[in-house]
């Protein structure tokens, strides 16, 4: 009996050295693996560092390149402004002188001339009025 007990000590000995063994071995595949995919997560985590960046330099250029273009539409504005005035500053000088001009061809229209000195003070009527 003794005999088997020591058979039975040695094979139950057994069996807990080889579940050990089982165990340590899924163990050590387990962290392996965590530590894979771990890499993985950094990895990706990284790529995905970089990518921001890029995106962020990319976002800065564009936002730059729309200042720049509102800054232009400002300044088109302005100049818009100015050529208005001008143009309308422009449009009563021509009414006004149309103005002249028309009260000088009042003017001279009733006049009757035969010889060029008649004719000159309407004629030189008419060129101040343009003048």
């Amino acid at each position: 009996m003794q005999a088997l007990s020591t058979l039975t000590r040695a094979a139950v000995s057994g069996v807990w050295k080889l579940a050990a063994v089982v165990l340590l071995i899924v163990l050590v595949l387990t962290a392996a693996g965590m530590g894979y995919h771990w890499h993985l997560a950094a990895r990706d985590r990284d790529a995905a560092r970089v990518e921001l960046v890029a995106e962020r330099a990319k976002s800065a250029s564009l936002a730059a390149a729309i200042t720049r273009q509102n800054e232009a539409i400002d300044a088109l504005a302005s100049e818009k402004a100015q050529a208005d005035a001008r143009g309308q500053a422009a449009l009563q000088l021509a009414a006004a002188n149309g103005k002249r001009f028309d009260q000088a061809l009042a003017r001279t229209r009733a006049a009757k001339a035969t010889t060029c000195t008649e004719a000159m003070p309407a004629v030189n009527d008419v060129l101040e009025s343009i003048r």
